[in-house]
C-alpha cells in the first residue's frame, strides 16, 4: 500500500482541523521516522509549481491549506459564494447545526449521513454560523452554533424561538416552513 497516498487522503478528509504528527504517525502505523520521510516526500510534491495546494504545520497539526501566491483567485471564490443562495443542503446544515448547538463537524455528518465541509465553510463565511468552542471528544474537533445574523436573518429573538420538530406516528419529522411559521397570517 502506497502509505504517502493514504497520507494525503487523511489530510484531504480532515481539512482545516489537521492532525498531529503522533495521530498521523497512530492512524498510519509507521514509526517517527518513516512518517518524517512521508511528509517530507508528500510536502516536495506539492512544491511544484504546478500544485495548488500545501501542506502547512499550523497550531501543531498538519493540514492541507492552498497556496498563498493564488489567494486573488480564492478572494474571487469567496465573493461568488457570499452572493449566491443556500442550497437545499446548505440550509439542511444550517438546522441541524440550530437544532443541536454546539454540534461537531463530524455529528452533522452523522446526522445527515454525507459530508457538510463545503456547506459549514460556506454557512462561517456567510456568517450564519461561527465556532464556539472545541469539543472534549479526542482531538478536540471545533464545535459550532448559530450566530445573532441568523437569527436577525430569521426573525428571531433567541435560538428558543425557532419552531419545535415533533415526531408524527411513524417517527418522521413534521417539515415545518421556518419562514411560514414566522409571519403567516392570522
Amino acid at each position: 500500500m502506497n502509505k504517502k497516498a493514504v497520507l494525503e487522503g487523511i489530510l484531504f478528509v480532515v481539512g482545516e482541523e489537521g492532525l498531529t504528527a503522533t495521530e498521523l504517525q497512530n492512524i498510519l502505523e509507521v514509526s517517527e521516522y518513516e512518517f518524517q520521510k512521508l511528509i517530507s516526500e508528500l510536502d516536495e510534491d506539492y512544491k511544484r509549481k504546478d500544485r495548488g495546494i500545501q501542506i502547512a504545520f499550523l497550531g501543531n497539526c498538519y493540514k492541507l491549506v492552498t497556496k498563498q501566491e493564488h489567494k486573488e483567485y480564492y478572494k474571487k471564490l469567496v465573493t461568488i459564494e457570499e452572493n449566491s443562495k443556500l442550497s437545499d443542503a446548505a440550509l439542511e446544515t444550517l438546522a441541524i447545526i440550530a437544532y443541536n448547538e454546539p454540534i461537531t463537524r463530524v455529528q452533522i455528518d452523522e446526522i445527515r449521513g454525507v459530508s457538510s465541509v463545503h456547506h459549514v465553510r460556506k454557512l462561517l463565511l456567510k456568517n450564519l454560523i461561527r465556532e464556539v468552542g472545541k469539543s472534549d471528544l479526542p482531538g478536540r474537533p471545533l464545535l459550532y452554533g448559530v450566530t445573532k445574523e441568523f437569527l436577525d436573518y430569521f426573525g428571531l429573538s433567541t435560538i428558543d424561538d425557532l419552531p419545535k420538530v415533533t415526531m408524527s406516528s411513524n417517527n418522521e419529522v413534521e417539515q415545518v416552513d421556518l419562514f411560514e411559521s414566522k409571519y403567516k397570517e392570522n
